[in-house]
């Protein structure tokens, strides 16, 4: 073998222990695609030794996924970045995540994170009031959408679609000063649901309808492209969804996972959510642009269990009050 040849099988043999020293993560997340991909590269540059192959798409649909991986005896995800807190408490009751209490959960509000370690939340992704900047009323409180003024006006995600907005009703019902009775004056003001929160954001942008219930970013970003469209955080309060990480308990690589839960709430992984636009679950860094200060955004309380629990009769009560929009 001459000498050039003998260096090519050397640098191959090199190269195929490198790849083989490798170990994989599968990750499904429900991360938008960019957003995705930035998370991989930064936790693959932080772990070289450790390769992520991930699948993105609504949390709905990875978690009906799931389920049918698991009833076929298939391969499933090691670790899982989902919408929010109440589909990982459903999972969480289902035996299939297993605990990991993070230290880097030392520095976030204890009501981000399971106190038994099986989640915890990433982010805050509020759900406030967006308006068309030619609006009649500029809102301030959720009770504002209930004037006579801007009857037939709004419009609002439906919890039959939309997880945030399931989530958004559990804490609006949560609130005795709101409750079911804010849904049903909503409905006597004509409010009308749409399927998500992205078609209530056309509905407002294209002047359709002035007012709507929708998460803070897709507002906040069309914003800053131009759209004629504000926010407001409202004084009573809004809700969240935290996008929660965890841990599968079938995981077949859980080192590799719990380095991927300790780096998305690292200070390392949390300037990654800020530089994408959301509110970071550690209260220690700035807002996004186009945010108010953090301290002067209220956080309604949410008990994922309950909500869980109830989530079923919540979304047959708006069905029965709305219909099934």
């Amino acid at each position: 073998m001459s000498n050039k040849n003998a260096l090519a099988a050397l640098l191959l043999t090199i190269i195929s222990a490198s790849a083989a020293a490798k170990s994989t993560l599968n990750l499904y997340t429900s991360q938008l695609n960019d957003d995705a991909q930035m998370t991989v590269n930064a936790f693959e540059k932080a772990h070289p030794d450790i390769e992520v192959k991930w699948i993105r798409d609504g949390t709905t649909k990875l978690t009906a996924r799931l389920q049918a991986e698991l009833a076929a005896g298939a391969a499933t995800p090691d670790v899982l970045l989902l919408a929010d807190s109440v589909t990982m408490e459903s999972l969480k009751n289902q035996n299939l995540l297993t605990p990991y209490k993070s230290p880097q959960t030392a520095r976030f509000d204890g009501a981000l994170y399971d106190k038994d370690g099986y989640y915890a939340g990433t982010k805050l992704i509020t759900t406030g009031i967006a308006y068309h900047s030619k609006a009649p009323v500029k809102p301030e409180s959720w009770n504002d959408l209930l004037k006579p003024e801007v009857k037939n006006m709004t419009t609002l995600p439906s919890p039959l679609y939309s997880g945030a907005a399931q989530i958004h009703q559990a804490a609006i019902m949560n609130d005795p000063k709101l409750g079911w009775a804010y849904y049903e004056k909503l409905k006597e003001n004509g409010a009308m649901p749409q399927s998500g929160n992205g078609a209530v954001m056309s509905a407002i942008a294209s002047g359709s309808k002035a007012y709507g219930v929708l998460v803070d970013y897709m507002a906040i970003r069309e914003k800053a492209k131009g759209a004629p469209i504000e926010f407001v955080f409202p004084k009573e309060g809004v809700s969240v969804v935290t996008e929660p990480v965890a841990i599968m308990s079938n995981s077949k690589n859980p080192e590799a996972a719990k380095a991927f839960v300790d780096f998305v709430l690292s200070p390392e992984g949390q300037q990654l959510v800020l530089e994408q636009g959301f509110l970071p679950a550690d209260a220690s860094l700035p807002v996004p642009q186009g945010f108010p200060p953090r301290d002067s955004i209220k956080l309604m309380p949410l008990d994922s269990a309950k909500a869980l629990a109830d989530t079923e009769a919540n979304k047959k009560r708006f069905s029965d009050l709305f219909g099934n929009r």
